[in-house]
Order: structure tokens, then sequence, then C-alpha cells
């Protein structure tokens, strides 16, 4: 008898009643409440049937030291999509909303053993170089931009104009994107999470990453791209498209989550105001909390398994919970102890992510340059109003509207006189005529002005 079977069922009119005895993580049900699926998933055991979009199938894994043993056991659980059994069965296809985050891709979040190892170590030894006084300078620069765009109005939404656009400027620079790229980049990253013709966002992302390529293998900088491409792995230029497509993706859509989620958690919690200077602590309290990706880490079982007492077959698609692991019990009591950071929202194990401290350092930097520039921010609608976007892995707001005494003249640009522009411009050489209404290009232009 499947664990499904025996557990109990949801309360009349509980958002949890699935379809097949499976619980449904998409919608606005789940978006406004996931702690009450969570609760309710708990019921199953440590792991539980889950359904992602209409007819996709999953097991979510919500207990924390299951979670463990499946990130860290390499060997039975694959990363490789190409092992999804019901995608290989034509039951989901490519053009399925949650494919293009689950189907397989070249890059080292879908590889195993020795080319996981290369790709990985590639991407974390370029990350490494990053220097911590550029990535501060470069986000308080591109914060500095973005609040001068909305701060003489009084009022923003904190989402759109600040925390979604500030991750793809940063790493943009970090990059070492020319005008003409970099807007299309911010294009691409854009359309494919915000699911604006997503096709064509893809098709442009991964043509400018292309070209981004081949710049720098002839005019290589001080930049991600250029270490990446010098480290001993000696990538090829598809592998190189497929590692900065990754890393410029996955890494914009989380930290983009983890600003606006910190901003709303020291918006609507009144001790970080009464207590002032707790940025790094609502961050913690976040990734606690409403980490920016709730679920997702998805594994394959090379072979048929029980994990944590629930079967699994070959080519099951496996998730894991970081939110309902770091809320269960036993995660809630390590807490409690003390292990501030003890919690999963970084995942874990040899796919864990390469880039926290840079996330972590781009985050409270740029909280603490909005907050210091527009000291009386405060949510400009009730709590209760706010809307969280639906879908099964990530953990993010609709919108977050703020209001504030307006700034005018020259307060709000967070750039002093005679501060140096990004790096990747002289790495670059001179940046390409900047395209109509690219939001890159407009960035540079301000910089220079």
């Amino acid at each position: 008898m499947d664990a499904h079977d025996t557990a109990p069922l949801p309360p009349p009119g509980c958002p949890a009643h699935g379809s097949g005895g499976r619980v449904p993580l998409y919608g606005p049900e789940f978006a406004a409440a996931p702690q009450e699926y969570y609760e309710y998933l708990r019921h199953f055991g440590p792991a539980a049937p889950v359904e992602l979009a209409p007819g996709v199938e999953a097991t979510l894994v919500t207990d924390y030291a299951a979670a463990l043993q499946l990130l860290q056991d390499s060997g039975t659980y694959r990363k490789d999509a190409r092992r999804w059994r019901a995608y290989n069965e034509g039951k989901i296809g490519p053009d399925n909303p949650v494919a293009p985050l689950l189907a397989y891709r070249p890059n080292c979040m879908f590889a195993d053993g020795a080319d996981h190892l290369r790709l990985r170590q590639a991407v974390t030894d370029s990350m490494a170089r990053v220097d911590t006084r550029r990535l501060s300078r470069s986000t308080e620069q591109i914060s500095g931009y973005l609040i001068s765009q909305f701060a003489a109005r009084g009022s923003a939404d904190l989402l759109g104009d600040y925390a979604k656009q500030l991750p793809l400027f940063v790493f943009n620079e970090l990059f070492g994107c020319p005008a003409g790229i970099g807007d299309r980049v911010l294009f691409g990253i854009s359309g494919m999470f915000d699911g604006v013709n997503a096709e064509k966002a893809t098709e442009v992302l991964f043509q400018a990453v292309g070209e981004l390529v081949a710049l720098k293998r002839s005019r290589p900088g001080e930049d991600v791209t250029s270490w990446l491409m010098q480290h001993q792995s000696a990538l090829t230029d598809e592998e190189m498209v497929h590692q900065l497509a990754l890393l410029l993706g996955a890494g914009a859509e989380p930290l983009r989550n983890l600003i606006g989620n910190t901003l709303h958690r020291l918006l609507t919690h009144e001790r970080y105001a009464r207590e002032g200077g707790l940025i790094d602590e609502a961050l913690d309290d976040t990734l606690w909390e409403n980490p920016p990706m709730s679920n997702y880490a998805p594994h394959y079982p090379a072979a048929d398994v029980e994990l944590a007492g629930h079967p699994l077959r070959a080519g099951d698609l496996v998730l894991v919970s970081f939110a309902a692991a770091n809320t269960g019990p036993a995660l809630q009591a390590a807490r409690q102890a003390g292990s501030n950071r003890a919690h999963l929202a970084w995942s874990a194990g040899p796919h864990a992510c390469p880039s926290k401290e840079p996330a972590r350092h781009i985050t409270v930097t740029a909280v603490e340059n909005l907050l210091n520039e527009l000291p009386d921010l405060e949510l400009a609608v009730p709590e209760d109003s706010l809307t969280w976007r639906p879908g099964p892995f990530n953990r993010a707001l609709a919108n977050l509207p703020a209001r504030f005494t307006p700034v005018r003249g020259d307060r709000g640009t967070g750039r002093a006189a005679g501060d140096a522009a990004p790096a990747q411009h002289s790495a670059s050489g001179p940046a390409r005529a900047p395209e109509r209404g690219g939001m890159w290009s407009s960035f540079l232009n301000w910089l220079t002005r």
C-alpha cells in the first residue's frame, strides 16, 4: 500500500485537494498558504505525492533528514534529467509550463559524476575570483541608478522597479556584458521567468550569451566569463554558453526573490523597524521561513529504491521542499539551539549553491543602500492584500508597493563624484551604440553622464 493511501484526508474546504490523491503545488491557493500545504504533506511521512502542473507528477521530500540523504547521495539519486521516465514516455511535452526548469541541458546542474565535477569546479573557481569590494561597488552603483528612476515619485513597486532588475544588472557587470549583449540578456531572462513569449526569450538569451563567448575568446577581460573560459577545465564554446545561461538565469530568479522577500520581511515585521540595523538577521529569517526557491533540486533514482520508507521507481521525479524541511520539527529545534544557518535554503551536497556568499553580499548591500537612500520607506498597501506569484518552485511576491518621501536633485543616485564605472568597461572595450530602450544601455549612459 502506498503511503498516500493511509494519509488523512484534508478537511473540507482545504485547498490541498488534488487529483488522483496528489497534492497540487500550483495555483493561487498554494501560493497564498504554502505552510498549510506543508503541514498536510507531513502526514504522508518524509515524502509525499504532489503535482507540479496538471499531469506532472513528482515526489516531494519534506523532512530534513530525508532531504539531506537525497542531496548527499549522488550515486543513488542522479541529476541528469534524461533519466526522467515520464518525460521519456511522452507524458510530458517540452511545451509544459514546468518543463523549461526541469528538462535536460548540458550544464553542471544536470550533470553527474566526473562531468559534474569538471563543470562545477570551473564555476566555483571562477566565482571565487569575484572581488568583494568590486561587487559592493557595482551593487551600490546599480542600486543608485535604479533608485534614481523612481526616487522623485515617492512610490515604487520594490519588485518590478528594484529587486527584479538589480540581480540582472549586477550579473551583466560581473560577466562583462557590453551594452548590446547586456540588453538582450536582460530581455531573455525576464521573458523566461515571466512567461512572456518564453520560447523567444530563451532564443534571445542563448544567442546573446553565444555572442558574449565569441567576444571573450578574442578580447578577454577581468570578468567571470573570461575566468570561466580560462579555467583548466577547458570548456568548449557550447559548454561555456550553457554554463553562462545557467548562472545568469538560475542565479537571477532566486536572488530577485531573496531581495524581495527580505524587503517584505523588513517592511512587515515591526521588530526590525523598532530595533533597527537588523538586515542580516532579516535575511537569515527569510532564508529559514520564506526561502526564494521553496521546492526544487530535481533528482531521479538510478534504480528502484526506498527513501525513508517511501518507495520510488527508477526515473521518478523527486524534489526537495527546502521550505518544508526548514520549518519542520527537526530543524526548528536546531534553530532554537542557535544554529542560525543550518537551513537548506542553499541546498546541500555536491549540487549546493556555488554562489551563496556573493548572493548574501548582493542582497545585504542592495537592501542597505535602499534603506539608506529612502529611510522612511514603508509598505503602501495592507500586508494581507499582497499577492504571491503562483508556481511550484519559487516563493515570490507579484509586487511590493512602497511609499516614501520623494527625493529630488542629486540624492538617490548612490554614486559619489569620482566613483569609477564598473570594471567591465575597460575589459570589454568600447560599448556598442545603445539599443533603443535598452535598460543596460541606459545604465551605462547614466554611469558616464
